[in-house]
């Protein structure tokens, strides 16, 4: 007799908070909730450290917080952005004094990485590889487009909108034919080109 499974609306896998109706509310709540109690504790450690320490400790044992398998939940509701953000201008104010430092966004950082994602894919690396062989290009090309363009499908819901696979292919999409050169280039060349853009556009 076979053993019923029960239902569950939410389930953590790989550390990853995954839901029945596709948000990600759970996942970022989790993150926030881990990443200000990493950042309070660095802060009672080197309360008299110095800027670089301070800095460096956010990064090292912070931030991986904030973006671990953050190309496929990072959010699009801007409560959510923002209390991401809110982590990363603690940290700020803790190290430097300023809500502003020279630090990449959150949100671009994690825009990079989504968009990494194609180039894994196109590039064959490992496990992506086979991704990339379902990859398809549109039916028509425009003067304007680049030759590794994504077809896109049209989605009815916000959840099919602001989901990971159409936003990716809608920057990816986006991205001048220069940047992707030759793909068969060293992905820490590809990742400069594209935060290049990034900065450029923001």
């Amino acid at each position: 007799m076979g053993i019923l499974i029960p239902e569950a609306s939410s389930c953590k896998y790989l550390g990853i908070i995954l839901r029945s109706d596709l948000s990600w509310a759970d996942q970022v709540n989790y993150t926030v909730k881990k990443a200000w109690k990493a950042l309070h504790f660095t802060m009672r450690i080197l309360k008299t450290g110095n800027s670089n320490t301070k800095s460096l400790a956010y990064m090292s044992l912070v931030r991986p917080i904030l973006e671990y398998g953050a190309a496929c939940w990072d959010p699009y509701r801007e409560g959510q952005i923002s209390a991401l953000d809110m982590v990363q201008k603690k940290a700020a104010k803790f190290a430097h004094h300023t809500n502003s430092p020279n630090w990449q966004s959150l949100a671009s950082r994690r825009k990079l990485s989504r968009i990494c994602v194609p180039f894994k894919a196109y590039s064959g690396e490992r496990a992506w590889k086979a991704i990339g062989d379902r990859l398809h290009r549109p039916h028509y090309l425009s003067r304007i487009d680049h030759g590794r363009k994504i077809r896109s499908r049209r989605q009815r819901t916000d959840i099919g909108k602001y989901s990971f696979v159409n936003r990716t292919m809608q920057h990816w999409n986006q991205l001048p034919a220069e940047v992707l050169g030759i793909l068969h280039c060293e992905p820490i060349t590809f990742k400069k080109r594209v935060r290049k853009v990034i900065i450029e556009l923001n």
